[in-house]
């Protein structure tokens, strides 16, 4: 299996948080850039638990389709993305390089929703790398621009670091129907897999079915989840991360309800749900041993992530997403799901443009191997291919 997670190195001490808010208790329910190449792994708890491997990621140029399971899943994104880069390939079935192979570009870009900043760009520096190669063939001009849109996309390639602090606390937003929870899941199969002891936190009280859909992940991952029927969300989420330090646990997924950017109200309360949870920090430095509170930095203070799940069909209003919830929530990472249909793809190009947020993960399909981790190089030749 391909690894996710990389262990986060130290940093300075954290500042203690203010006074706690008041917040009613819940009912708790028991039910990438190239990526550094040395192997880590998590440090062991006490009493001890089994340690979570953690490999690195291949580098773009070297190892990222070498095995035979990311062989496969690359076949199933260029499936995915297979109208996106036919659409694209049309453009370099000419006899010259002119204005017309860039005008048809351009509206094949627009197209594969890469927005009118991103497609500006990447033709901008398709013209200057053409002129610097003093290419002459049209079919060779579709290489140059896999390589600019891997450049555009490069900054998006991060890895999820985890395991500094334990627990690790990860915040998951999203509109309805774009695969959140199910991704949440998926995450906690392939985190389970690896060694890791998670706890989930079912804080979607509001969506009917939404505490039993994540309680099935919970039933088939063997995982604890801390839930409530009705109750305050930012509560669930408090009573979640004092278990998971209270237990011992590696991580905690904090499952949000799913709202629109425009429900003002509702993303107020998704910022309630984040003070909340930043009341249980700071928490302990695995790498020092010591919860330590002295100092001006805060970055042991949960959550430690704040992903946002977003869906690959929905284009630009995608990025519309990303730029909203960032606003609210202070992003640190997406998950792009749904790149198996009729996707297009090239939002990806906008949002590495005007909001560079880092793409952890990337989906194809519903099965657990068709969530992988983002690669620039693979995501743009499987886009133009």
């Amino acid at each position: 299996m391909f690894s996710f997670f990389k262990k986060k190195s130290a940093s300075t001490p954290p500042t203690a948080p203010d006074a706690p808010e008041s917040v009613a208790p819940a009912a708790a329910a028991l039910t990438a850039p190239a990526v550094p190449a040395t192997p880590a792994q998590l440090l062991p708890a006490e009493p001890p638990i089994p340690a979570v491997p953690v490999r690195d990621l291949p580098l773009p140029s070297e190892q990222a389709a070498s095995t035979p399971v990311r062989s496969s899943w690359m076949a199933k994104l260029k499936t995915g993305l297979r109208k996106t880069g036919a659409s694209i390939a049309t453009v370099f079935t000419g006899t010259q390089i002119d204005d017309a192979l860039y005008e048809d570009l351009e509206s094949a870009l627009l197209m594969a929703d890469t927005g009118t900043k991103a497609t500006q760009y990447l033709l901008d520096d398709l013209k200057r790398r053409v002129k610097d190669s003093k290419t002459t063939d049209p079919a060779a001009v579709k290489g140059l621009l896999v390589q600019s849109l891997t450049q555009l996309l490069a900054p998006l390639q991060k890895p999820l670091l985890i395991g500094q602090y334990k627990p690790t606390v990860i915040m998951v937003a999203g509109v309805n129907g774009a695969g959140k929870t199910t991704s949440i899941g998926k995450l906690t199969r392939h985190l389970a897999a690896d060694g890791a002891t998670v706890l989930l936190a079912a804080a979607d009280t509001f969506r009917a079915a939404a505490k039993e859909q994540l309680g099935v992940w919970a039933d088939r991952n063997t995982v604890d989840i801390i839930s409530q029927d009705g109750g305050d969300p930012a509560a669930v989420a408090f009573d979640a991360v004092s278990a998971g330090k209270a237990r011992g646990r590696d991580l905690v997924l904090v499952d949000t309800a799913g709202r629109l950017p425009t429900q003002l109200h509702l993303m107020q309360e998704l910022k309630k749900i984040k003070r909340v949870i930043q009341k249980t920090g700071p928490l302990e430095d695995l790498a020092s041993g010591q919860l330590n509170t002295a100092g001006a930095d805060t970055s042991s203070v949960p959550p430690h992530e704040i992903l946002l799940v977003i869906d690959g069909n929905t284009g630009q209003n995608a990025l519309n997403q990303v730029k909203a919830f960032d606003d609210v929530l202070g992003l640190t990472g997406l998950i792009v799901t749904k790149l198996d249909g009729t996707a297009k793809g090239g939002v990806l190009a906008a949002i590495a443009r005007e909001r560079p947020v880092p793409v952890y993960f990337i989906g194809v399909g519903e099965k657990l191997e068709d969530l992988e981790t983002f690669n620039a190089q693979e995501f743009a030749q499987a886009l133009l291919s």
